[in-house]
């Protein structure tokens, strides 16, 4: 695909020779109004060294590129020099790019295979997988697919919840009042119960604590019975998590949770007494990270256990030693910022260069417009649910609308599923927002039902089309004279711009980056169609039009894959 900024540097470097060509193509502007060309270049900083007015300079430059043939238009606008790009030229370009590289198009080899770990989901063993995971999990997910479209080789990891004090009470609970029935036939719920009756009991009854933290002692140190309740739990949840991550059409290389790391904590606690890191206070053993500007660092309890850091100093050194990461990227919510800057300033006292290459991708809370979530209190509302839920109320929507659809089953599942992704990963990931149902399933405007509508719409047109027209676009070479309007260029410019999107959303850990210009191509699309009749009767304006079809359908299949979401063919 040819760089045309990079080829408009060049025609301007003949005329500008003290400037360096990267230096060039940094000053391109690309105008905000189409009318004021597609590349506009601004005259102000040459003024000093040429000794002229801006205005002169760019009047200069434009007539000694204007019979340029890549260029349709050249014109001065005080200090800015207007460049329209010949058309012809670039829809050519991009279809034939689109054409040859198809379900790969979109995707770059900066990465060269270089191995990042990216941590996701992570929800709790024993607790529900409800919808303040949805965070986590839709955004890790299309931050690892970013990635792997960049050409690194991603390493996904669910790093499990199961390990620590709560598993303590979650023992303590079943004891008390549990049986193994329950818990199996509605594993998640159930253990929620009981870990919500423990929290109200040890308000009137404080040596619940007590117990909780013994029995947990028990789990560090191996005992049978304890280790055995323990995995049992593990097991059990891990089942139903699974049935959300099939939904969403998740997989991961590791589950490799807290408890993995248990046997890999004390060398790190040996390593930061060896390099005088850890210092008492109050019987706890921490890291002073005050002269930082941070709050100390508790590694060690007063009783020998360990917390959630160091854990994690356990697993980061584990994944640098077995993965030799380019970038340990952590999906986690932006209450845990301390935590990381916390984690990083200790490896970088350990001497660790790496510890630069530790991305915490932060991102704001989920709540109910009841108020926020509590998994203590019991009010939750599970992931699992919402994703059938939506399914359910699409395929209502199916059948009203006599939708022909060769299986209404598996097009509600497509498009509610994608409806909640495309849902979370429309605004920026930085922001809280509330969760509400009418809003989640409002199938009008810039959602995920119209974007896969749209890739519908273009799979609709192609089949209309006819085989044997469709076997002719395989064959020939279209003429793109057909395609000069201001619909067709605009779809084009769109779909020209989405391999440069996929890069920006993915160095940013900024999905909406991608979301919002896959909403670009629908519209801009939408436009084409709306503007132009495209099954027309003369044949090769009929097969031009229909190459930028395949384009548009193309770039919208590539670009939702990268979100999470599949396409239906019919909708």
């Amino acid at each position: 695909m040819i760089n045309f900024a990079n080829e408009v540097a060049k025609i301007l470097k003949e005329k500008l020779t003290d400037l360096e060509l990267t230096e060039i193509e940094g000053m391109l502007e690309i105008p905000q109004d189409s009318k004021m060309g597609d590349y506009a270049f601004p005259c102000f900083k040459l003024a000093k060294t040429l000794r002229k007015a801006p205005p002169l300079i760019a009047r200069d430059i434009a007539d000694a590129i204007r019979e340029n043939s890549l260029f349709e238009k050249v014109e001065q606008v005080n200090a800015y020099v207007n460049m329209f790009i010949n058309r012809e030229v670039f829809i050519k370009d991009i279809i034939s790019e689109v054409n040859e590289k198809k379900t790969e198009f979109g995707k770059t080899n900066i990465g060269n295979g270089t191995p990042v770990v990216v941590e996701f989901s992570s929800p709790n063993i024993a607790k529900p997988f409800h919808i303040g995971h949805i965070r986590s999990t839709v955004i890790g997910n299309s931050i690892n697919l970013l990635w792997d479209a960049m050409g690194y080789k991603v390493i996904r990891i669910n790093h499990l919840g199961d390990y620590g004090t709560q598993f303590g009470k979650m023992i303590v609970a079943f004891r008390h009042w549990g049986n193994e029935e329950d818990v199996k036939r509605e594993p998640i719920k159930t253990l929620l119960g009981y870990y919500t009756r423990f929290h109200e009991e040890v308000e009137t009854n404080p040596a619940l604590d007590d117990e909780a933290r013994e029995t947990f002692a028990k789990l560090e140190q191996g005992e049978a019975e304890e280790v055995r309740l323990w995995q049992w739990f593990r097991d059990e949840s891990l089942k139903e998590f699974t049935k959300v991550y099939d939904l969403l059409g998740i997989s991961y290389d590791s589950y490799a949770g807290e408890s993995f790391y248990s046997d890999k904590m004390p060398q790190v606690v040996q390593e930061l007494r060896d390099k005088h890191l850890l210092v008492e206070s109050q019987g706890a053993e921490i890291v002073d990270l005050e002269p930082y500007g941070l709050t100390p660092a508790p590694i060690l309890k007063s009783d020998g256990s360990t917390l959630y850091i160091t854990r994690d100093l356990a697993c980061a050194k584990y994944r640098k030693e077995t993965y030799n990461f380019y970038k340990n990227i952590y999906v986690v919510a932006s209450q845990q910022n301390l935590h990381f800057q916390q984690f990083k300033k200790i490896f970088e006292l350990m001497g660790y260069e790496w510890a630069k290459d530790i991305v915490h991708v932060p991102f704001g809370l989920v709540s109910l417009e009841e108020g926020t979530m509590s998994t203590r209190a019991g009010r939750v509302v599970f992931l699992e649910d919402v994703l059938n839920r939506a399914i359910e109320e699409t395929g209502k929507i199916i059948k009203e609308k006599g939708v022909a659809t060769d299986n209404i089953e598996e097009t509600a599942r497509q498009v509610g599923v994608g409806a909640v992704v495309f849902n979370e990963l429309s605004n920026n990931r930085i922001k809280d927002y509330v969760f509400k149902w009418d809003k989640v399933l409002d199938f009008n405007g810039e959602t995920g039902p119209y974007v896969q509508y749209t890739y519908a719409r273009c799979a609709s047109i192609l089949r209309n089309a006819g085989e044997e027209v469709m076997a002719k676009l395989d064959a020939v070479e279209i003429d793109p004279k057909y395609l000069t309007g201001e619909a067709s260029y605009e779809l084009a410019k769109d779909i020209y711009a989405l391999p440069k999107v996929i890069i920006e959303a993915g160095e940013r850990y900024e999905p909406s980056i991608l979301t919002r210009h896959i909403v670009d191509i629908a519209q801009a699309f939408n436009k084409f169609y709306h503007d132009e009749h495209i099954l027309v009767e003369d044949e090769n304006e009929k097969l031009a039009k229909l190459a930028l079809v395949v384009a548009a359908k193309t770039a919208i299949k590539n670009g939702l894959r990268l979100l999470g979401m599949e396409t239906p063919e019919r909708m």
